[in-house]
């Protein structure tokens, strides 16, 4: 019985010690949605992106994915994204969905223009960019080595006859 009592109070720690990591976690990562003025973009594809998603300027977060809608009018995605009341964005600055890496999730990426005139809240995002699909970029990297090796295979066989003359003495040695 005492040991029923001792593993008990353990478990509790554990779980007590489990639940202060997520907090300090959740806290730390600056995971919340940033309240700010919000701006409108419309993309081919947003596959990947979701509601909740960072929104960077030179990889420092600077805002949050709001919502994902389609345009019945453009058949587009329409991206609402929240952004900081303390970063002015230039009215011809660009966005552009873009991965962490090979494995990694989305984020929105924002590149500010050079323009006088200042995106106002509720203002859209003339110039988008969409990341293309894994599967897209792979056919066209197979689509890629298939013509090198095609090229390949033709200069090869025309430097060929020059290779062998150049080793046909050395090959009639040793051939009976």
């Amino acid at each position: 019985m005492h040991r029923n009592v001792i593993e008990t109070v353990m478990g509790g720690v554990v779980l007590a010690v489990a639940v202060f990591f997520l907090i300090f976690a959740y806290t730390s990562a600056d995971l919340g949605r940033v309240d700010g003025y919000e701006l409108v973009a419309r993309f081919d594809r947003v596959d990947g992106l979701s509601a909740g998603d960072d929104v960077r300027i030179s990889g420092v977060k600077v805002g949050s994915v709001v919502s994902q809608t389609l345009d019945q009018q453009s058949y587009l995605a329409e991206v609402r994204l929240s952004v900081d009341p303390s970063v002015e964005l230039p009215a011809d600055s660009s966005a552009e969905i873009t991965s962490e890496g090979l494995l990694g999730g989305k984020y929105l990426a924002l590149v500010p223009g050079g323009a006088e005139e200042m995106l106002q809240p509720g203002g859209t995002i003339q110039y988008t960019q969409s990341v293309p699909g894994l599967e897209q970029l792979l056919g066209q990297v197979i689509y890629s080595l298939q013509g090198l090796g095609e090229s390949a295979g033709d200069g090869g066989s025309s430097s060929g006859g020059a290779d062998d003359g150049g080793e046909g003495g050395a090959g009639g040695l040793l051939s009976p």
